[in-house]
């Protein structure tokens, strides 16, 4: 796994009481991005399926109701 080098200006108080607290800053930010990628990557997925279902002139219950209806034909 390669790495990437970040840099982010903080209040000084900031850093000072986490690292006082003995918090991993590093792990902190880490996580947050990784939760934020999340978020985006799911609103971003919800976009392109509400666009594609107006493209279809289809509502989401609609959908899943023809998803469900062809899982059951097999």
């Amino acid at each position: 796994m390669s790495t990437a080098v970040l840099s982010v200006r903080i209040r000084r108080e900031l850093k000072e009481e986490a690292e006082r607290l003995g918090i991993d800053i590093r792990a902190v930010v880490e996580k947050a991005l990784e939760e934020e990628i999340a978020r985006a990557r799911l609103a971003r997925f919800e976009r392109v399926v509400n666009e594609a279902l107006k493209s279809m002139d289809m509502t989401a219950d609609e959908w899943v109701r023809a998803v469900k209806e062809s899982r059951l034909e097999r």
